[in-house]
């Protein structure tokens, strides 16, 4: 893959077992990420994970994608990715930074500064 491949909220599709998954056709990682991405609210089974990536509009997206509140508000205002929305560093935004961790907001924050834009108070 020539270019990165970044998710609106960050995440590095490349990097998603659900991306690689797809990608590949490895079911053991299919198996080994449905176990650990599943709880007693949101259980996983190994074919859903599975992903083209969230920006797409014709493919497979895990299901989590398929619901993500920052995946529904990037498509409505109509950005590439969070970094290039006005009301950057939102609830939504940050709710899932507490669960997908530093690296996505790592990323955010360098397309913000590549773009010239100031990060958020």
């Amino acid at each position: 893959m020539s270019e990165r491949m970044v998710a609106y909220c960050g995440l590095a599709c490349e990097e998603c077992p659900a991306f690689v998954a797809k990608r590949t056709g490895d079911e053991a990682l299919q198996q080994a990420t449905a176990k650990r991405w599943s709880g007693p609210e949101f259980p996983v089974a190994p074919e859903e994970v599975y992903c083209d990536g969230c920006s797409v509009t014709d493919g497979d997206l895990f299901k989590h994608c398929s619901i993500c509140a920052v995946r529904s508000c990037a498509e409505l205002r109509g950005v590439g990715t969070c970094a290039e929305c006005p009301d950057y560093g939102c609830d939504k935004l940050e709710k899932l930074f507490s669960i997908v961790g530093v690296e996505a907001r790592a990323t955010l924050e360098r397309l913000r500064e590549e773009a010239g834009r100031m990060p958020s108070a």
